[in-house]
């Protein structure tokens, strides 16, 4: 196997032993860039000098003696939403199309701090505004499974580069599935914490209640040592929870005797392709022949979170989004007048689609007259959502369900159907409006694309999900699986 094929615990051992240098398996990584890119469209940057350099640093540790850590040397992708000092961050808009961050996000910091590889930055849906990433101001990044088909978004590019072995991990981000959904139609692993868990400074905001930053890996012992860096208190981001972090990896134990599976029948119901819900099922009876019992439940107010989602993000977004207006940084329109002609032009042009498109439905539901009937409403309507996830978990050690109703749909095929596009995240977005952790892992195939099964914990018992999904994962062999480009 190659060495861009490996998972990073794999890759640790053999740099340890001095099997490979880090300079080895840095260039492996971008001659598989170089083959395959053209055809995938993962990267909106590549940093090659940045990534060489890093790459020696490691090699002159080792060459000295000294111990290097668990990801140390490790090649990682970066989502383009996330702020790297020197390197251009797009968060593949037109409008961002040249700015360059005088500073790092904490978790580009804590992955820096910890001789990771910077391969680039990961092309994504504009401001992660998306379910395929269609939406990104570039191009479109494709699925290595088929390359007629979407990758998912907004996370879609770190997806696709993980899968594509392009890079070994990556980072990505999750508002209403942005993780696990790309996660899910790429055949990989990719978890979502506990809102808070990770630190939020640096990642340029969408809907900064919702936002969530985690890994998107080839297998989960990558997830947990991935976690072990980015996961912990920020000072720097005032919604950083200050609790302890713990070894992630110490969850690795293909071990669930005794726990207790909920399945809710709201995430099987009507949109839900036949073969999908086949293939969860297969799992959750895999896990009860390890030792698990499962039964189903309800959590009734989960048919209301795509609704509840499409106006508490949008009218965050229309906050958040109001600092682009081509004065300080950015793009900037030519030819204005006055002030006020620039800022329209600026916004009018720099912006996509279905940006100008969720900008406008939050602006409205926040406007006077109509707050309390849309955004005060939504809210009340999440906190519903929350409570049916503390009911569950009263009985509950973890919740399972499809990731994604439907595997990987056809490039193009949604673009003019909003709904149906949106559907794509309908299993997990309510997990993000109880800020619950969620991670997706492979457990078949239908059309020969990849099928990804949900487990939602506890909050800040990103452990529990670790442990369960290991369990599945060494049972089985669909993460081994990879596809032929």
């Amino acid at each position: 196997m190659k060495l861009n094929e490996l998972t990073a615990h794999e890759l640790h051992d053999l740099l340890v032993n001095k099997a490979i240098s880090c300079r080895e398996l840095t260039e492996a990584v971008f001659t598989r860039v170089e083959a395959v890119e053209e055809q995938v469209k993962a990267y909106l940057t590549l940093t090659r000098d940045v990534a060489m350099q890093q790459a020696a640093a490691v090699d002159e540790k080792l060459a000295r003696g000294e111990a290097i850590g668990a990801l140390e040397g490790i090649p990682v992708a970066i989502k383009d939403v996330l702020c790297t000092q020197g390197i251009r961050t797009t968060c593949a808009s037109k409008i961002l199309y040249n700015f360059i961050p005088p500073y790092d996000a904490t978790v580009v910091q804590k992955m820096r701090a910890a001789g990771m590889v910077f391969i680039g930055k990961a092309n994504m849906d504009e401001f992660a505004m998306g379910s395929s990433t269609e939406n990104s101001a570039f191009f479109p990044t494709r699925n290595p499974w088929d390359l007629t088909t979407v990758p998912g978004g907004s996370s879609g590019g770190s997806a696709a580069a993980v899968a594509a072995d392009e890079c070994i991990v990556a980072l990505g981000s999750d508002t209403g599935g942005s993780i696990r959904q790309p996660a899910s139609f790429c055949g990989i692993v990719g978890l979502k914490p506990t809102y808070g868990r990770v630190s939020r400074y640096g990642l340029i905001a969408f809907a900064s209640s919702l936002d969530q930053i985690g890994p998107m890996t080839k297998d989960v012992t990558d997830c947990a040592l991935l976690m072990n860096i980015i996961a912990g208190h920020d000072p720097l981001d005032s919604t950083s929870l200050p609790q302890p972090v713990p070894d992630y990896t110490n969850s690795l134990v293909p071990d669930v005797k005794g726990l207790r599976i909920g399945v809710p029948k709201e995430y099987f119901a009507q949109g839900v392709e036949p073969a999908v819900a086949e293939a969860v099922r297969a799992a959750i009876d895999k896990l009860c022949e390890l030792g698990a019992t499962a039964e189903e439940t309800s959590t009734p107010y989960a048919e209301y979170g795509l609704p509840t989602y499409y106006i508490i993000a949008p009218s965050e977004a229309s906050s958040n989004l109001a600092r682009y207006d081509g004065v300080q940084y950015g793009y900037r329109a030519a030819d204005e007048s006055d002030v006020i002609t620039m800022l329209r032009k600026t916004r009018a042009e720099g912006f996509g689609h279905e940006v100008k498109h969720r900008i406008m439905i939050g602006t409205y539901a926040l406007s006077s007259g109509y707050y309390d009937a849309y955004y005060l409403k939504a809210s009340k309507v999440r906190t519903l959502i929350k409570q049916d996830f503390d009911r569950a978990f009263e009985k509950y050690d973890v919740l399972i369900t499809p990731t994604s109703p439907t595997v990987a749909f056809k490039l193009g095929e949604r673009t003019d159907d909003p709904l149906a596009m949106k559907l794509a995240d309908v299993c997990t977005i309510p997990v993000n409006m109880a800020g619950l952790p969620g991670i997706s892992i492979p457990c078949g195939f239908d059309k020969g694309l990849p099928i990804g099964l949900q487990i939602i914990g506890k909050a800040l018992d990103e452990e529990t999900l670790l442990r369960v999904a290991y369990t599945y994962e060494q049972a089985t062999e669909w993460h081994k699986q990879k596809p032929r480009l």
